[in-house]
């Protein structure tokens, strides 16, 4: 991450600067690459002549609670044009409502083979884990799809993934973005996803480095089952990074596809919102120690205001001006960015843009620092502890 944060201080440099440098349009080509080759990578499509040679794939899908939502997304598993599928649903708790949505869709669509498992298995803390290994020990497929239940799905998606799975890769995943929904946080996740995420996201994967979400991913069970099985990755709650992980140490390869995964929850807000960055800030802490020291100089605010003193030190230019173009610069780039992600036009005007881009950027670092200062991390009203490397324990309320 380093690397990338002092590349990009570079190519600002020579776009700014041209005259300082001797290859400064050399450099500001580099800097255009990344979105190159996001645009060609997310507007690929794949066309296969003998689709009964594809190999099948299992659907396990962890379900907790009822989105407004949730009926409209799970129906388009049911709508994927694939030839081997079976779908998988996990329910933990025998009353909750949701198990009556599975059931409608199940015999909505009696072709399709889908299957509900109501009940979890206590392997560990990780509650996502407890709720999916009957759905992953029932599994019939070589390949098995985690797939959160906030997840919207294309009709050729699942065909994407599979296409991506070659020989050498062990795990496909689809970078999170956004469906297009009204009001201003859902813009705001939109953007964020768009562009900070997105940045991040596509540099890991152009890089090969570990960057795993686990809200729709694509597995080789073989590989999961050399390293303990699913019930292995009970005791960490940030299984999506140490399950990839896995799959890295195995040999194989990570790949991004050309569809981004679409979340379309219905019920939002900017709190949830803002809960749910600050806790993967405290998972990425205490998984990647790493993080700790770099995330909060990778972002635009703090970046220019480091380089603003900077110029002035070395050139004696004037600091707030620096600090202007450079977040000029960066708020064109990230503009660029998400159009790229987004492969048609926006669902808000540039205007809109601009004051969600000021309200996530101005808010990131308040977050980063609420992570740094409470490391519980509170989800589904449980409370955990992370210790060094992933493994994590609950926090007993009495406690």
């Amino acid at each position: 991450m380093f690397t990338v944060v002092f590349h990009y201080f570079s190519v600002l440099r020579d776009i700014l600067f041209p005259l300082q440098t001797e290859n400064g349009q050399q450099l500001l080509f580099r800097a255009l690459t990344t979105l190159r080759w996001g645009k060609w990578k997310l507007s690929q499509n794949h066309v296969v002549d003998t689709p009964e040679e594809l190999p099948g794939i299992s659907i396990i899908k962890p379900l907790v609670g009822v989105d407004p939502n949730l009926f409209d997304n799970l129906e388009t598993y049911f709508n994927l044009k694939y030839p081997q599928l079976e779908i998988l649903f996990c329910i933990q708790d025998e009353l909750d409502s949701v198990i009556m949505i599975a059931q409608s869709l199940v015999l909505k669509y009696p072709k399709v083979d889908a299957k509900i498992f109501i009940g979890k298995k206590n392997v560990g803390v990780n509650p996502k884990i407890n709720n999916m290994i009957q759905g992953y020990e029932a599994a019939k497929y070589d390949l098995f799809l985690i797939s959160d239940s906030s997840i919207k799905m294309r009709e050729d998606t699942l065909l994407d993934m599979a296409m991506h799975m070659t020989d050498k890769v062990g795990l496909v995943q689809q970078m999170p973005f956004v469906t297009d929904r009204p009001g201003f946080v859902s813009h705001l996740e939109k953007i964020f996803f768009g562009t900070q995420h997105g940045k991040m996201y596509l540099t890991a994967n152009c890089l090969g480095m570990n960057c795993a979400s686990g809200m729709s991913t694509l597995f080789r069970k073989e590989i999961i089952e050399s390293v303990g099985g699913l019930a292995h990755f009970g005791k960490y709650l940030a299984e999506d990074y140490l399950l990839a992980q896995a799959v890295l140490d195995s040999g194989y390869k990570i790949k991004l596809c050309s569809q981004p995964a679409l979340q379309n929850s219905g019920s939002t807000s900017l709190y949830s919102f803002h809960e749910r960055l600050v806790r993967w800030t405290k998972l990425r802490n205490a998984t990647v120690i790493t993080t700790m020291f770099f995330e909060p100089i990778y972002q635009c605010i703090a970046q220019g205001v480091i380089m603003a003193f900077v110029v002035e030190f070395l050139f004696s230019w004037s600091p707030l001006v620096f600090f202007l173009v450079h977040v000029l610069v960066w708020f064109l780039l990230d503009y660029i960015l998400i159009c790229v992600i987004q492969q048609g036009p926006l669902p808000f005007s540039k205007f809109e843009f601009l004051v969600g881009w000021l309200v996530n950027e101005l808010s990131y670092p308040v977050l980063i620092l609420r992570a740094y200062w409470d490391p519980v991390i509170t989800w589904r009203s449980r409370r955990y502890h992370i210790r060094w490397g992933g493994i994590t324990s609950e926090v007993n309320a009495s406690s």
